[in-house]
């Protein structure tokens, strides 16, 4: 067991990461001084990042999992060693920035009733741009479909510190995710079947069902390269995206909710797939339909899942009232500040 001596730490799951730990890790090694331990886990690269962590990082602490089991796998055994009141999930292709720890520490300790929080995710590649993978701060819609502050679908706006606040959202990255370590043990981690997308959305779900607050903290912000463990537009990110989304329908939706807008979910999934049909993309076609096949022939380990969810006071916040593929697609709403909550 790992005993920090701070009250937090940052653990990075790495696969093959030693660019990404030579390009980003001397800052977030310089920054941790008395706030943070570093911790990584190493998920059984085939590389030599074990052997480059302890010759140019001996503080870092390191944890070698001898089979590698995948983004939410990864971070659930290599959690198990670790003791500690906090945890920042971060992912080894962010970059952070001077400063970027204190104000989400202090969000987290001003309230416990939040689980989780997120600082704001820019584009590593193109840095005034949000980044897909959380922005500032992530949403669902009264469908499921997730979005951000920032990123909306297809379109990444320009941060010009629009969202400097802190507000409570519905979801936080995965990539950055700073929660209770007690927190994400009881709530079981991160479903493993989710493997690497949507887990964190998952996750944040059922601390809302239990009446906990997410929030995004605009006073802090990091780098994402992106498309480091599946590529956007990848057949295995399109599954992924189409699968897992209709798992958190199932898992934490309420049964009255669940009976009209799974069938929708459904219907525009097919939609979705014919479109791309008939558009030439056949990768897509098939990736969607076999998320769908996926999805239906586990249904009895979905349905399972649903009963460990803990449902206490549930916190709707984050939730828009309306489709946001309506809004997107029919209406051209692209930026958060256009739509109605």
């Amino acid at each position: 067991m790992i005993s920090c001596t701070t009250d937090t730490a940052v653990v990075i799951l790495s696969y093959n990461g030693k660019p990404y730990h030579e390009a980003f890790l001397p800052l977030i090694v310089s920054e941790s001084a008395g706030k943070y331990d570093v911790v990584l886990i190493d998920n059984a690269s085939t590389d030599d990042t074990a052997a480059y962590i302890k010759t140019n990082f001996p503080s870092v602490k390191l944890i070698q999992l001898p089979v590698n089991l995948g983004f939410t796998g990864g971070y659930t055994e290599g959690l198990k060693h670790i003791d500690t009141r906090y945890v920042v999930l971060l992912s080894a292709d962010f970059e952070v920035t001077p400063g970027w720890f204190q104000p989400l520490h202090r969000l987290m300790e001003s309230d416990e009733s939040i689980a989780a929080c997120q600082p704001k995710v820019r584009f590593q590649k193109q840095r005034e741009l949000f980044e897909y993978a959380g922005a500032a701060g992530g949403f669902i819609d009264t469908l499921g479909y997730p979005f951000c502050r920032g990123r909306i679908f297809f379109t990444l706006e320009e941060d010009k510190n629009q969202y400097n606040d802190n507000r409570e959202c519905f979801w936080a990255s995965g990539g950055c995710f700073f929660t209770r370590k007690q927190l994400f043990d009881a709530f079981g981690g991160f479903d493993a079947d989710f493997f690497a997308h949507m887990e964190e959305i998952d996750l944040c779900w059922r601390m809302k069902n239990a009446g906990y607050k997410i929030m995004a903290c605009g006073e802090s912000t990091v780098f994402h390269v992106g498309g480091s463990v599946i590529s956007y537009g990848s057949p295995q990110k399109i599954f992924r995206n189409y699968r897992n989304g209709l798992i958190m329908l199932v898992k934490n939706l309420p049964w009255g909710q669940l009976l009209w807008k799974l069938p929708v979910r459904l219907q525009l999934d097919v939609i979705a797939a014919y479109k791309a049909l008939f558009s030439g993309n056949l990768q897509e076609f098939m990736a969607i339909l076999k998320a769908h096949l996926s999805f239906i022939f586990g249904m009895p380990k979905w349905l399972g899942k649903r009963k460990n969810i803990k449902r206490s006071n549930p916190n709707s916040t984050g939730i828009y009232p309306r489709s946001m593929v309506w809004d997107y697609f029919a209406k051209g709403k692209k930026k958060f500040s256009e739509l109605e909550f």
